[in-house]
């Protein structure tokens, strides 16, 4: 058995970093990389790692990692033992290489209420409590001392409450001074992050939504509270931001910038003295395979990465992206949303496109609406002068108009800068009878060929109303590039 006792030391004062984390908290989330035996003992965390030696390639190679590769969170002091009971004593007293009967006896805690008793009786050390009878120490100091002190010379098991990684982050801050402007509180943010870092490595997981909650300073909010409420308008004593992300992420850097994109729209009504950290939504991550060559090897963000930085920066609803929805219509065959907005969480909505033109470019989406309409049984007639449109079983233009422009029909013949040629159709199209009488699309499409603007796609409607196919009106729908 190989004990190791761990202990954080007191934060300097003007320290920066180490003195916003709770370091206990922390520095057994690290530990917990290296051993699954990890307890804590007052304000002492022990690690047993014999179990770990070889993981690690042997005792000498897993003390390098742990204080000199991979150095812990905070600053700490150890020593080392067979026992944890020893490891303690020898942190307690400094003399990390004493023998066990050469400790302090004010290192041992069973033997902390009776010291008095136990120097006037001549005891200083452990190994002076050793000679002592067993009977009279049980009678005069109860059990507990000398179980104590076969456990700490492995003459009995140690038994502890192993510490383990909660199934939630939440961790709390305390801010040594109060935070007047929301983009300061990335500096509290950073260390939070950093522990979130750890459990998310722990539970080997990544984070899709996390919250950022702060606290404001009581006295200051009811100051302001007492003037919103002459002026009718709401308080509250706390406020909240929530990141998204698209895919599950270690990436601290990612996360800080995202949150500090967020954090320069916010308006802090009062101080802040508090903050926590809580994760909304995690995912278990999948292996990746990397390549060894240095060619293969991604550089930089990544394109997801890079829409969530434009999106918290210029706002969601500036970067959207279009995504394929089940209608035959060709104005409803896509929508656009926000791209930081998954496809699992987008509504199926048939919202109007806020641009009046919109492209197709992607090609699944070309080949997907062509699917479409091919299982609804649409068909072209031959065309009359281009035969490679006729090989095609569904046409769509490169460019769609977001509202369809009714053209001018002269006798029976759809016009625009001229007279149209109708080269192929009719494509017949029925779709939204389920929906409201407006909605319902009754449609005859043809590709025509115009003088002046080259070829676009048109329609007919199919109910003429008064006056027969000859007066039924004609719209222009989409351009080809």
């Amino acid at each position: 058995m190989h004990w190791i006792a761990l202990q954080p030391e007191p934060a300097a004062s003007g320290s920066t970093d180490d003195s916003l984390v709770d370091p206990h908290t922390a520095l057994a989330w690290w530990a917990l990389q290296f051993t699954p035996m990890v307890a804590r003992v007052g304000d002492v965390l022990v690690l047993e790692v014999s179990g770990s030696e070889r993981l690690f390639g042997g005792r000498d190679a897993l003390l390098e990692r742990l204080f000199t590769s991979n150095r812990p969170v905070a600053q700490v002091k150890y020593a080392s033992g067979a026992t944890s009971l020893i490891a303690i004593g020898r942190l307690c007293s400094g003399r990390l290489d004493s023998l066990p009967d050469a400790l302090p006896i004010r290192t041992l805690a069973a033997a902390q209420a009776h010291l008095p008793t136990l120097v006037r009786l001549g005891c200083s050390i452990w190994g002076d409590l050793r000679r002592l009878p067993r009977a009279g120490m049980v009678r005069r100091f109860g059990a507990e001392l000398v179980a104590a002190l076969d456990r700490a010379y492995g003459q009995a098991a140690e038994v502890y409450p192993w510490l383990t990684v909660p199934e939630v982050f939440d961790a709390p801050l305390e801010l040594l001074a109060s935070v007047d402007t929301a983009p300061a509180l990335m500096f509290g943010a950073r260390r939070l992050l950093a522990q979130l870092r750890l459990w998310l490595q722990l539970r080997q997981r990544g984070v899709l939504a996390l919250e950022l909650l702060w606290e404001l300073d009581a006295r200051r909010s009811n100051a302001r509270h007492i003037d919103a409420h002459h002026s009718g308008g709401p308080q509250s004593h706390t406020g909240k931001l929530v990141l998204r992300t698209a895919q599950p992420t270690q990436d601290m850097q990612h996360l800080q910038r995202l949150l500090a994109e967020q954090l320069q729209r916010v308006n802090l009504p009062a101080p802040v003295l508090h903050l926590r950290l809580r994760s909304l939504q995690t995912q278990a991550l999948a292996g990746e395979s990397l390549s060894l060559l240095p060619e293969d090897q991604r550089q930089g963000d990544s394109l997801l990465q890079l829409l969530e930085r434009l999106s918290a920066r210029l706002g969601p609803q500036h970067v959207r992206v279009s995504s394929l929805q089940a209608d035959h219509r060709p104005e409803r065959m896509q929508q656009w949303s926000p791209a930081t907005q998954t496809p699992s969480a987008q509504p199926a909505k048939s919202g109007k496109p806020s641009s009046k033109l919109h492209t197709n470019s992607a090609m699944d989406t070309v080949v997907a609406m062509n699917s479409i309409a091919t299982k609804a049984g649409s068909t072209w007639a031959p065309g009359l002068n281009d035969s490679k449109i006729a090989r095609n079983a569904a046409l769509y233009p490169s460019w769609l108009l977001a509202t369809p422009q009714r053209l001018v029909v002269q006798q029976g013949q759809p016009q625009y800068h001229g007279a149209l040629e109708l080269l192929a159709g009719p494509q017949r199209l029925e779709a939204g009878w389920l929906e409201e009488a407006t909605d319902c699309a009754l449609r005859d499409y043809f590709v025509a060929r115009s003088a002046h603007a080259g070829l676009l796609w048109v329609y007919r409607e199919r109910l003429a109303g008064p006056g027969g196919p000859a007066n039924a009106h004609w719209y222009l729908h989409g351009l080809f590039g």
